[in-house]
């Protein structure tokens, strides 16, 4: 991610947001509508915010089935949840008057900045919607996606949704700049919760060693066939627009085309202005118009591609090809994700056992820094295939994701 316009355009943007004056909320009691709350506090826990379900969602196959053993062999398993939430605090708005027939519909906005708020003149657009917006303090580029943004985006949709009657087909993420990347991580991940991302001057390209991770088959299908994307970008941020084309070229390789696109004139890289921010709305709100031919032909093309490679993985095991199925192996677990499973786990377990530590050295480059975080006096190696998030999100202290087993 290019980070040159990050801290400008987050200190621009804490102008616009409204005071941070307001006073705590009691966890569990709605507010009135037409209210505004600044420092909301939350109690309820989900099991998709769970850590084991975040790497199962996030991560590729090999690597995630390689952390758990190393985690297992080293005497230590997952925390169940990432987030204390008597320790978080979230802005949440709700529009006045009635709820919609269908429920309200949700935004939950990822911030670039630490402080969270509802962006000033948003509110207008907001309430012609009948969205309810909430946005988590804490959440912005300084720290990481999979151990704060992504759960904390999943912890406030949570909560909302306990306490007032929601749309889950307008249930949506988005956010700025940096924001708006971990709301695509989140969006890919989560489609069974989010059924539109709102990309606000930031975005990354999916599959591949280059891109975000694919999600296991069942949920990269629900991302294809409901999850609308709306790219929204300043025709003065360059760097982004560009950002922008190459995002989307990775969806139409990977089958994605419910997109829509809106270059906003005379803006930088900011937040958008209330009638783009309506548009964007708007757009998120139109039903989906995939062509189920078309999807249906474009995945039969990623599968033939990856049963040949499946196939020739499985042809070096057959012939003791040890390092080339490794390689092969790898370069499929990295390009597919979790499009691979089950099948990339059945081959791997063809492969001679080895020690824990000949894994360590021959895999290493499958450990994740989200695991390397984890285990005890580990040093993460520069140039693994890591978390491709941790690039854009340097490690906050003490956000340690596990804990040692009794």
């Amino acid at each position: 991610m290019d980070v040159r316009h990050e801290n400008k355009a987050a200190t621009a943007a804490l102008f616009l947001l409204l005071s941070l004056g307001g006073c705590a909320h009691r966890a569990g009691a709605p507010l009135t509508p037409g209210s505004l709350q600044h420092n909301a506090t939350f109690t309820r826990y989900s099991p998709l915010s769970r850590n084991a379900e975040i790497g199962r969602r996030t991560l590729t196959p090999l690597t995630f089935g390689f952390g758990q053993r190393v985690l297992s062999a080293t005497g230590q398993a997952l925390r169940e949840q990432p987030i204390d939430l008597t320790k978080e605090k979230f802005t949440v708005y709700v529009p006045p008057g009635a709820p919609p027939k269908n429920g309200y519909g949700l935004l939950v906005f990822v911030p670039p900045w630490r402080e969270q708020g509802l962006p000033r003149l948003w509110g207008e657009p907001l309430n012609r919607h009948g969205l309810i917006f909430v946005s988590a303090a804490n959440s912005g580029n300084d720290v990481k996606i999979l151990d704060r943004r992504l759960p904390l985006a999943l912890l406030a949709y949570e909560n909302v949704r306990a306490q007032y009657p929601l749309d889950p087909k307008r249930v949506y993420i988005g956010g700025l700049s940096g924001g708006s990347r971990a709301a695509l991580v989140t969006a890919l991940a989560y489609p069974d919760v989010f059924r539109g991302a709102l990309l606000n001057a930031g975005s990354d390209p999916i599959g591949g060693e280059a891109g975000i991770y694919l999600p296991p088959a069942d949920l990269f299908r629900k991302f294809q066939e409901q999850t609308r994307l709306v790219y929204v970008t300043g025709d003065r941020d360059e760097v982004n627009l560009l950002d922008d084309e190459v995002s989307r070229a990775s969806m139409r390789d990977w089958c994605v085309f419910n997109i829509e696109v809106k270059i906003v004139r005379r803006l930088g890289h900011e937040l958008l202005d209330p009638n783009s921010f309506h548009f964007a709305l708007n757009a998120l709100d139109r039903p989906s118009a995939v062509d189920a031919g078309e999807l249906a032909r474009c995945n039969a093309r990623i599968q033939r591609e990856l049963a040949s490679k499946l196939a020739d993985a499985e042809a070096a095991i057959a012939r003791g090809d040890r390092n080339g199925a490794i390689a092969k192996l790898k370069a499929i677990d990295g390009h597919y994700g979790g499009l691979a499973a089950p099948a990339i786990l059945e081959l791997d377990a063809k492969l001679p056992d080895l020690s824990l530590q000949s894994q360590a050295n021959s895999l290493s480059d499958l450990r994740p820094f989200w695991f390397d975080d984890a285990v005890e006096n580990a040093v993460p190696n520069p140039a693994v295939l890591a978390d491709p998030m941790r690039a854009q999100n340097p490690v906050a202290p003490n956000s340690q994701p596990f804990q040692r087993l009794p």
